[in-house]
């Protein structure tokens, strides 16, 4: 199959509608019945305004966090469109794809 793979990167100290920002996209994702989703915490990073977030002391809260999904291209833009929707302002990379399954599930 072709489509995507779309990766969001935030911070866990971000928050949407009272929740962490990646926990909420994690739901949301789910709840609009895509197939799956990964969240994966870095050790360290930095972003657009050069802010260095990292995993030491007592940082952990300030820890980078990537969310990536592979999607058809109609999921991709209904996902886009429900952020832009909920006023979700994250950044985010879309990357064409080809995917699917090496065995029977």
């Amino acid at each position: 199959m072709h489509g995507y793979q779309l990766t969001f990167f935030t911070h866990q100290d971000r928050r949407h509608e009272g929740r962490p920002l990646a926990d909420w996209l994690l739901d949301e994702a789910r709840r609009m019945g895509l197939a799956g989703a990964t969240l994966v915490a870095a050790a360290e990073g930095f972003g657009a305004h050069g802010r260095r977030r990292s995993a030491r002391f007592f940082e952990l809260a300030d820890l980078p966090v990537e969310l990536t999904l592979v999607l058809g291209a109609d999921e991709a833009e209904r996902l886009l469109a429900h952020l832009k929707a909920a006023g979700v302002d994250v950044f985010y990379v879309m990357t064409p794809a080809e995917f699917g399954s090496t065995g029977a599930r």
